[in-house]
């Protein structure tokens, strides 16, 4: 059986100006159009391309693939400029960047470093808890972190198909491996159109969800031979490509329907680019895309790309704005060129001219030079940050709501507590163990008890997502006092309620609504303790009161009125503002002016409800630091010091509910 023939052996000056044009696209679209182009999917498509047409040439010719030698080689084009500018974002990092986000670039400074910084930012996508991490100076770092697994796992999918040639099909080489990559395209393509549908923050940062670009460029590789076109066909096809290429990102919101069947539009914009230098003419894309000022600028691209976000994200903190000028773009493109020409011509260029062959040791010893001074960096800083976050504190100095409830005076001078570090890692108790919670899209019900198990004289049930589940500091500080049980019925954005909130709430959320009634119905606690309201919703929830209804005559409900939502994020806020109260918000802003329930018919009786607007907010203000205790853990949940020192206010309000429990028994 005949095999598929090779492709020519020879420079193809088109594919440098496509990686040349996509980088540049991906610094213009984050600079200027606050958007993603899709230039990462023309950099998937090219380096499954480049990769396949490498790697089948030696395979076939030596019948094998050196993989120390290959791997040297990798790291020897990949490592050297992207651990120069990671250690960079790292230095640069702690001058520059909020305390607030330093455990967030911390964690992405190591994944990003060693290659699973797409999986860290899939998992904080679709962890609720985690959403409110601010983009950082290494989020770039997931398309090479994908590229990175593709790059160390393809020379295994290469000698697979070379043995199920050889060893156990008997058939030609080329023509096996373009079935293995069409089966892997389909797996992959399918998955992508799935998960894409289901979970698109995940599926954007997947590697199985973007597989199947690889194979789409391994599969040109193999068939680029027998797709020659007349010249001016191919001229067509080649602007058209491009065209297509620049314009994905204008025309389709990219980071929210990728990587699903959409991104077929870049990919096809680059497959149709190449197969159009296959039969040129002196009007076709590869004639400009292999210009020389689009050669020398490819030749840095890879350098560009890792270069721009950093020093984007750096702009935008440092001056604390969210907006760029035309002026200060074009600084941080021209700053961005120089970095990437100096960095890839002095560090990547002497450790890419060693030889695999012949240099191993020293290119061991280089490789290791530049991984050394990141991971030194990174554990000191991060050893520095615990330190930080562990700081303790007088309770004295930090009255927190106590403030308030007990009229006791904060000490003057103090620093807000705890650490903008450390208000974000805290959380309530509950969430330390998995059993006591559900994610976002995860099915079923989970319960715990906390508080006093053993003999208690109540049992209270918190019921509902996060809103809820941020009170539980609170409730378990007064569990001694009242010999409270705490039953916890959590979910990550879900709400206590019957209706879905025209479909806010996701088809979990409602499965896990219908299980908690149930499980409360069959083992009813004294005290329901859940969210009332909703933001600054003037009313009632329906969907809350229907599902009160359906536990009249079994428990008792006590219903808080949802807190105040700041405009940013508070520790950020805090950490960069001199003043705290440029993080306040206007009270007639974060809270409707009218009690809620006040404005709701149909209240049945066995609700009670608690307003402790008072604890978060004066006549004109909603604060973000009071009683020298940061209110909020993020822009919009109570951090769990604060929600400690809410103890005497909602042991106040709990305590009335408490006696109608008494009096009906």
């Amino acid at each position: 059986m005949n095999d598929l023939r090779a492709p020519e052996k020879r420079f193809r000056p088109e594919i440098e100006g496509v990686r040349a044009i996509a980088a540049l696209l991906v610094a213009i679209y984050h600079i200027w159009l606050g958007s993603v182009s899709g230039g990462v999917d023309v950099f998937f498509i090219v380096s499954g391309y480049l990769i396949t047409t490498s790697l089948l040439s030696k395979m076939v010719k030596e019948g094998r693939i050196h993989i120390g030698e290959y791997l040297l080689g990798l790291g020897r084009r990949l490592f050297p400029v992207a651990f120069t500018v990671i250690l960079f974002i790292l230095v640069a990092s702690i001058w520059i960047m909020p305390e607030a986000q330093w455990k967030q670039i911390i964690a992405e400074g190591f994944s990003s470093a060693l290659y699973f910084q797409n999986w860290q930012l899939a998992f904080s996508s679709v962890d609720y808890l985690a959403q409110n991490n601010q983009a950082s100076p290494f989020q770039h770092f997931w398309a090479l972190s994908i590229q990175g697994q593709f790059y160390i796992t393809w020379p295994l999918v290469i000698m697979l198909a070379y043995y199920i040639a050889k060893k156990l099909l008997k058939t030609p080489v080329r023509k096996t491996l373009l079935g293995v990559l069409v089966v892997m395209f389909m797996l992959s393509f399918t998955y992508s159109i799935y998960k894409t549908a289901v979970n698109q923050p995940w599926a954007y940062f997947d590697t199985f969800a973007r597989v199947w670009e690889f194979s789409l460029g391994g599969m040109l590789a193999l068939l680029i031979p027998y797709l020659s076109f007349k010249k001016t066909v191919s001229m067509v096809m080649g602007w058209l490509g491009l065209a297509i290429i620049v314009f994905t990102g204008m025309v389709l919101p990219v980071s929210s329907v990728f990587p699903g069947y959409v991104a077929l539009l870049p990919t096809t914009g680059v497959i149709l680019v190449i197969i159009s230098a296959e039969n040129s003419g002196g009007f076709g894309v590869d004639r400009f895309l292999g210009s020389k000022l689009l050669l020398k600028f490819g030749s840095i691209s890879y350098g560009f790309y890792l270069w721009h976000w950093p020093l984007l994200i750096f702009y935008y903190t440092y001056f604390d704005t969210d907006k760029i000028s035309a002026l200060a773009g074009l600084s941080i493109i021209l700053i961005t060129c120089v970095l990437a020409y100096l960095s890839v011509h002095f560090i990547e260029t002497p450790v890419r001219s060693l030889s695999v062959k012949t240099s191993k040791k020293q290119i061991g010893t280089a490789l290791m030079i530049c991984m050394i001074p990141v991971l030194a960096v990174n554990l000191s800083w991060d050893v520095y940050s615990s330190q930080v976050q562990s700081k303790s504190y007088e309770i004295e100095d930090y009255p927190g709501a106590r403030a308030i409830s007990d009229n006791v005076q904060p000490a003057a001078g103090k620093e807000p507590f705890p650490s903008t570090i450390q208000v974000q890692e805290e959380l309530p108790a509950f969430y330390d163990t998995r059993d006591c919670f559900t994610y976002t899209s995860e099915r079923g019900m989970k319960t715990c008890s906390r508080g006093e198990t053993e003999n208690p004289d109540y049992t209270i049930a918190l019921v509902g997502g996060s809103h809820s589940g941020h009170w539980f500091p609170a409730l378990n500080e007064i569990s001694n006092d009242l010999n409270l049980q705490i039953n916890v019925y959590n979910k990550d954005a879900c709400r206590f309620s019957a209706d879905d909130f025209d479909g806010l709430l996701n088809e979990t959320c409602m499965e896990w609504n219908e299980e908690v009634l149930n499980d409360l119905l069959d083992n009813p606690p004294d005290v329901v303790f859940t969210t009332s309201t909703v933001n600054s919703e003037p009313n009632v929830p329906e969907g809350y009161i229907k599902q009160w209804e359906k536990l009249e005559g079994i428990t008792e409900i006590l219903a808080v009125r949802d807190n105040p939502r700041m405009e940013e994020d508070t520790p950020l806020c805090v950490d960069e503002k001199e003043d705290i109260e440029d993080c306040a918000v206007p009270r007639n802003e974060a809270l409707s002016e009218e009690v809620p329930w006040e404005n709701t018919d149909g209240i049945p009786d066995h609700v009670t409800f608690a307003d402790l607007s008072e604890y978060f907010c004066d006549d004109d203000l909603c604060k973000p630091v009071i009683g020298n205790v940061i209110v909020y853990r993020d822009q919009h949940h109570l951090s769990t010091l604060y929600s400690k020192t809410l103890a005497p206010a909602v042991e106040e309000h709990l305590q009335k509910v408490l006696e109608k429990v008494d009096q009906k028994s």
